[in-house]
């Protein structure tokens, strides 16, 4: 008996699924249509006005209830962007508002002296001993090295205990003449 009521559950399951897939297969074929059709002739039909030509935030929102296409959307909210002054003015606040890619800034081919753990001026250093003859570089140590190295500056010892300030107290002093 249980098993009955599994085929029927599996079988209105099916069916849904059925009837859901015709409905998506009718809503793309209606947004193709309107994909092919001029905004003209889709805006003529609606009786709506031009999304460049709204003049209220109100007159926008005829144009998200009705079957149009993204694009004619899409230009009514760029409208409405500008209408409404809480949307037209950035505050300069937004995190993500400009671009911090470096696309522009890209060179072709170029190369850098910088190598990670290493740093740059290492990596730049060997490039430097490698490419000069060795009699160039004893010759160049005798004269001055290539980098002054710094003995490293011992820190000085923490005090052992901190020195305990005296307290001062402020002292007021009135003229009574």
């Amino acid at each position: 008996m249980n098993s009955g009521r599994d085929f029927w559950s599996r079988r209105r399951a099916g069916v849904e699924a059925e009837a859901e897939a015709v409905e998506a297969r009718v809503a793309d074929a209606q947004d193709a249509e309107l994909a092919e059709r001029p905004d003209e002739e889709i805006l003529a039909e609606l009786n709506l006005p031009e999304p460049e030509a709204l003049d209220s935030p109100e007159a926008v929102q005829a144009f998200l209830k009705e079957e149009l296409p993204q694009r004619l959307k899409t230009r009514a909210l760029r409208r409405l962007w500008r209408l409404n002054p809480m949307l037209a003015n950035l505050d300069g606040l937004v995190d993500y508002g400009e671009d911090y890619t470096d696309a522009a800034t890209v060179i072709e081919n170029m190369q850098t002296v910088y190598q990670v753990g290493k740093g740059m001026v290492t990596a730049f250093l060997e490039d430097e001993e490698d490419e000069a003859p060795a009699e160039e570089i004893e010759d160049s140590e005798e004269e001055a090295p290539l980098i002054a190295q710094a003995e490293p500056v011992p820190l000085p010892e923490p005090d052992p205990e901190p020195v305990a300030m005296p307290q001062r107290r402020m002292r007021f002093a009135f003229d009574t003449a």
